[in-house]
């Protein structure tokens, strides 16, 4: 498996096959990496926004009288909302297109933090983080989606994965950085005001996005607009995404035929009927685990810290050693996700996970085993959940991929919102072993849970569903009869 994966399953349709053809073809050039940044850079403040409680967390228990329990219920309101944005954008982005909904999602993320800045109390506070969950729940979505259309079957797994290198490794790596920087710059009470503030900084992207990045070919082809398809695979061929002058390619047949996806009618309930269904449900109950983990660890550990003697500060600096395991585990997951079937490397991550969490809870008794713990439990966390993001875009079509994407990732950020809420009682009522045992038992259940979705290692990402009858065989292998052309 060293050269990366070979595709062993076919799409759905002669242009499907063209456009898988070409996009192996066209490989990796700069403008992948252009749109690759320019959502890479998205990503990584939308970490900042997501540890942005957990780093702020122990100043507003301080200045408005907070408990463990407070806090997590601010990160409930984050992710609950987060959900809801990541349903509704995979939503509007399978009937008008994944371009827009980018731009929209950054920009909802942007007024959310300008309201927790000037927050007065926990309540506007509240909705100020609500506000910001909806745009950054939909901006995640439907950047794996497009970086998984974009990309050929050797390279998506690597590309989204590298997202997640800045989003969950590098962004959580260096979130309580970020925090300390902020709070150097702006000493004071009001230095908390000023995390949100520079938060607003991704604005600027909306920009950039709408410029440079395009609709996506899979997306386009799949609205039978073959025309403005080959003009995207020209320009991803060109190595350029602006400019005149741009070779223009056919390389999807233009006869005029619209492709059968195109007059197939979306129905986002079905992706929990039939095939589809065997692999969203088990797949939502495997993402609530490892989400519901990562967030409830995110949220108290700074907390914990301050509980267990340690300042402010030092808890921000101990927080960010741990986190270095965050950046290598994405960093592990893309060069993962080139050579190994996503549900070999979701095992076994999993079950490490689940001894790094009892590790913690029993096993640290000083500071130096709970770093080492703790860094080694973010190692396994990022490779699941960055493994999750390759995977769940190959599980769907591309009529309902990012409704799919989304809803899974919905799930997800669900069990983000209700975990550290069981985990901040925990905290109180039990201490330390309690937390990181319930953190272990939801690893368990993702052991088992995932062994029942199929694998889609060197699939095509429009292969149909197939349950070993003749009909979907025959119109998978019809898929290949049409080659792409040459150029």
């Amino acid at each position: 498996m060293a050269g990366g994966p070979q595709l062993s399953s076919l799409p759905s349709s002669p242009k499907m096959a063209q456009l898988d053809q070409s996009l192996d073809k066209i490989g990796m050039t700069r403008s992948h990496h252009t749109i690759i940044f320019l959502i890479l850079i998205g990503c990584l403040f939308d970490a900042f926004e997501q540890n942005a409680v957990g780093i702020v967390g122990p100043v507003l228990r301080e200045q408005w009288g907070l408990d463990a329990a407070h806090i997590g219920m601010l990160n409930t309101v984050t992710f609950a909302a987060a959900a809801i944005g990541r349903v509704i954008s995979g939503y509007v982005a399978d009937r008008y297109g994944r371009r827009v909904m980018l731009s929209i999602d950054l920009l909802l993320f942007t007024l959310g933090a300008g309201i927790c800045a000037i927050s007065p109390n926990l309540t506007v506070m509240a909705i100020g983080r609500a506000v910001v969950g909806f745009g950054l729940g939909g901006e995640i979505a439907i950047a794996v989606t497009m970086l998984a259309e974009f990309c050929s079957a050797k390279a998506r797994g690597a590309a989204i994965g590298t997202v997640n290198v800045a989003a969950g490794g590098l962004g959580n790596f260096l979130a309580p950085g970020f925090g300390l920087l902020v709070f150097w710059l702006f000493p004071g009470d009001n230095n908390w005001r000023w995390l949100f503030l520079c938060l607003m900084v991704p604005a600027l992207l909306g920009a950039f996005y709408r410029r440079y990045i395009p609709e996506t070919p899979r997306f386009l082809l799949s609205q039978g607009k073959v025309k403005e398809t080959n003009a995207v695979l020209s320009k991803l061929a060109a190595g350029r995404l602006s400019g005149k002058n741009i070779p223009q390619q056919e390389f999807i047949d233009d006869d005029g035929v619209a492709p059968p996806e195109s007059r197939i009618k979306v129905r986002v309930t079905e992706i929990f009927r039939g095939a589809l269904a065997r692999r969203t449900i088990p797949l939502c109950v495997t993402i609530w685990m490892t989400y519901g983990a990562q967030i409830s660890v995110l949220t108290l550990m700074p907390t914990i810290l301050v509980s267990l003697g340690y300042s402010i500060s030092k808890s921000l600096m101990f927080t960010m050693v741990m986190q270095c395991g965050s950046l290598l585990g994405a960093i592990a997951a893309s060069a993962l996700g080139f050579h190994f079937p996503r549900k070999r490397v979701l095992t076994i991550g999993a079950v490490c996970a689940c001894i790094a969490a009892l590790s913690i809870g029993f096993l640290a008794k000083n500071i130096v085993v709970l770093l080492a713990a703790g860094a080694v439990f973010q190692f396994f966390v990022l490779l699941l959940n960055t493994t999750i993001w390759i995977f769940a875009p190959e599980l769907y079509p591309t009529r309902v991929r990012a409704f799919g994407t989304a809803f899974i990732l919905a799930t997800g950020t669900a069990g983000g919102a209700c975990m550290p809420l069981v985990a901040g009682k925990l905290l109180d009522t039990v201490g330390l072993s309690g937390v990181f045992t319930m953190v272990a038992v939801m690893y368990a259940i993702f052991v088992i849970s995932i062994q029942s979705v199929p694998e889609t290692y060197g699939t095509s990402p429009d292969a149909m569903p197939i349950d070993g009858g003749e009909q979907d065989q025959g119109v998978a292998a019809a898929a290949a009869v049409t080659p792409a052309r040459s150029h």
